[in-house]
């Protein structure tokens, strides 16, 4: 299952010590050779300050307790670094550690600085420090510090890059230490920045968006309303064309988002036919299963994808999360998965036929004729699918549902309001644009 892995893609668009939790994943997977992994992870730490890690895995990877000497030497620097800029940010850090003197602050920067500067002869090259030591920090594993400290960097930075660049690293920070609520605030306050008209310029705001999307996945799958969330966010049209132009594997984590809401929102639809215009820049088992099923209607080909699915899903850092129930350990996203595309299968292949042989259904859900009745039963009692089972003939039949005049007319009108919305925002967003040049 490896050439369906997409940390070769995903990657890139981290933070590097983001992937780290990437790479721990495909290890405990066993995905590739534990000797490449290992290797990866000095890559990765090569360029931070984690150095004593470094040296960890140097260790386990070539079975020694001899380290190399620039290891050694690094250490030293990174050492005596970091005793440097603790004593530069020293007077700040006192500072923000005084809870009587933070009382004395306000939301106007200009304010606090006066204030920094008269009072406490703080002034923009402490402040300055601070950002280099929270940097330093996060370098060095620290998260928790970096994280305090660059929150505070925000509160007092009047440098708009740097306390975009700061919010970043909280983010990233955050994310590190698992704090998920706090992580999507952040992330949401990122997003209000990059989307402002005020962004940068238009290449950077797509890229921005594109870096976004990834770092959000980690915060989407381990939040409970998550496959909701990653929907709102990547179906917007232009973080959907975002993922069109730069970032096709991104599909993936959207699709199974669809699959697995319960909602089964309108977007579907038109999500479906971006798989469609997509399978020649990207496709996965999947992208591919949803093709078959409301693309090609191959029931014999979604069955065989939907067996790759559930690999996909057991082998993907984010959609294969673990919980420990007793003594079992269990994926949601894959049981979730697999039960809502079997609906799925059922629904389109029941609009296509009107009776249909239990053991050919069986066959087209990859379920045996026993687990197939009882979850055709189930469906039937739990849902509002009108459809009727003889256990005699072994055939299901499905009764009529056309919807009444009234109801189509309202579903008509709900769509063509939500394309004159659309249209309109277009049309508002391009004008903008030629104001702005």
């Amino acid at each position: 299952m490896a050439q369906y892995d997409l940390t070769p893609r995903t990657a890139p668009n981290l933070d590097r010590h983001l992937v780290f939790p990437l790479l721990e994943f495909l290890q405990e997977r066993q995905l590739y050779p534990d000797e490449e992994i290992l290797k990866s992870k000095i890559h990765l730490l090569s360029k931070t300050n984690m150095v004593d890690y470094a040296m960890d895995i140097h260790k386990s990877l070539y079975h020694t307790e001899d380290v190399p000497v620039d290891m050694v030497d690094r250490r030293s620097d990174v050492v005596s670094r970091l005793k440097s800029l603790e004593e530069a940010a020293a007077p700040l850090v006192s500072f923000l550690q005084n809870p009587s003197a933070l009382h004395e602050l306000k939301a106007d920067k200009t304010y606090n600085l006066h204030l920094l500067q008269d009072r406490y002869q703080i002034g923009p090259e402490q402040i300055e420090a601070l950002y280099q030591y929270a940097k330093f920090q996060f370098e060095c594993g620290n998260y928790s510090g970096a994280a305090d400290y660059l929150y505070q960097y925000r509160a007092l930075c009047t440098n708009s890059d740097r306390s975009l660049s700061a919010l970043w690293g909280k983010l990233a920070a955050e994310i590190l230490m698992q704090n998920w609520d706090i992580a999507l605030e952040e992330l949401n306050r990122l997003k209000d920045i990059i989307d402002s008209k005020s962004f940068s310029s238009p290449a950077n705001q797509v890229q921005s968006r594109i870096w976004l999307m990834h770092w959000s996945l980690f915060i989407f799958f381990n939040n409970d309303n998550g496959r909701t969330q990653i929907i709102d966010l990547f179906n917007q049209d232009k973080y959907l064309n975002a993922i069109q132009t730069n970032a096709p594997h991104l599909l993936r984590y959207l699709a199974a988002a669809f699959v697995v809401n319960k909602r089964r929102r309108p977007q579907f639809k038109d999500f479906i036919r971006v798989v469609q215009q997509e399978q020649n820049s990207y496709k996965d088992p999947i992208t591919e299963f949803l093709a078959c099923v409301y693309v090609n209607y191959d029931f014999e080909g979604a069955q065989k994808k939907l067996r790759e699915c559930e690999e996909v899903i057991l082998n993907d850092p984010f959609l294969g999360k673990r919980v420990e129930e007793g003594n079992y350990t269990t994926v949601p996203l894959r049981d979730e998965f697999l039960e809502n595309a079997r609906l799925f299968m059922f629904e389109t292949y029941c609009r296509i036929h009107r009776r249909i042989e239990m053991g050919v259904l069986a066959e087209k859900l990859n379920l045996n004729y026993e687990e197939a009745e009882r979850w055709i039963v189930n469906l039937i009692r739990t849902s509002k699918l009108e459809a009727r089972i003889d256990l005699d003939s072994g055939t299901v039949t499905m009764e009529p549902n056309t919807p009444n005049v009234y109801e189509q007319l309202i579903d008509h009108t709900k769509a063509l309001s939500g394309r004159t919305y659309k249209l309109v925002s277009q049309v508002l967003e391009h004008g903008q644009a030629q104001t702005a040049r």
